[in-house]
């Protein structure tokens, strides 16, 4: 018969909460496709949010995506430059597009949603050379008019960065291949595609950092600890 304390007999524990991991901070991997580079005036296009989550062995990986094609706001600018880049005809009339407030409202519900489960105070986007993305987000937040945007406004991780810094490419593509992962040029700029291969790559980065972050860990408790007296 085996003992209680026998490793038949145990439960696994369960996964870290994403709070612990990033202070409170739930990382969603966000994509935009665009009509252009200024986000103040060129059209938002397409947008995917990838989810971020534990596996059974404590380790990230990516979870869920949502994926929304999006109809051009009034006025807005389009390149043909950009459009030549990702493919996008936004005016086909047998694309499925929403308005930016629907699109943004569907993401925000789903995030929303994980940072309830995962006890987070705020998302904060990743993205692949992120300044670009989270312009782009925060301009259509205006404008739609979204007061409860669950994104912190300029913070953001940036997988461009981080894999510059662990494996020495900063390009989506070669950063993949480098990672291990498979590329496929031709779903490469589309929002699901480079959204879903960032979040791979911020994936592997964390996970390469694990150690690092658990030495961290303890030292951020003894330091921090809410009954510590300030010195």
């Amino acid at each position: 018969m085996d003992s209680p304390g026998s490793p038949e007999n145990l439960t696994p524990a369960p996964p870290p909460l994403m709070s612990r991991r990033f202070r409170q901070f739930l990382p969603v991997v966000i994509d935009v496709e665009t009509g252009g580079f200024n986000c103040a005036t060129d059209a938002l296009l397409e947008i995917c949010a990838v989810m971020i989550q534990f596996g059974p062995d404590g380790r990230l990986q990516r979870g869920e995506s949502h994926s929304y094609h999006v109809r051009p706001f009034e006025g807005a600018n389009i390149e043909a430059a950009s459009l030549a880049v990702n493919g996008i005809d936004p005016f086909h009339p047998l694309r499925p597009a929403l308005p930016e407030k629907d699109a943004l409202g569907r993401i925000f519900t789903e995030v929303r949603g994980v940072m309830k489960a995962q006890d987070c105070r705020r998302a904060v986007l990743v993205g692949h050379n992120a300044a670009f993305d989270l312009g782009f987000l925060n301009a259509a937040v205006a404008r739609a008019d979204i007061k409860r945007n669950p994104f912190h406004p300029f913070s953001c991780f940036d997988t461009a960065t981080l894999a510059g810094a662990a494996f020495g490419q900063t390009v989506l593509a070669k950063a993949a291949q480098v990672c291990g992962f498979t590329w496929d040029s031709s779903e490469a700029h589309s929002a699901r595609y480079d959204a879903e291969r960032t979040a791979d790559i911020f994936c592997e980065v964390c996970n390469a950092l694990d150690g690092t972050w658990r030495s961290a860990d303890i030292r951020a408790q003894a330091l921090f600890s809410p009954d510590r007296e300030e010195a």
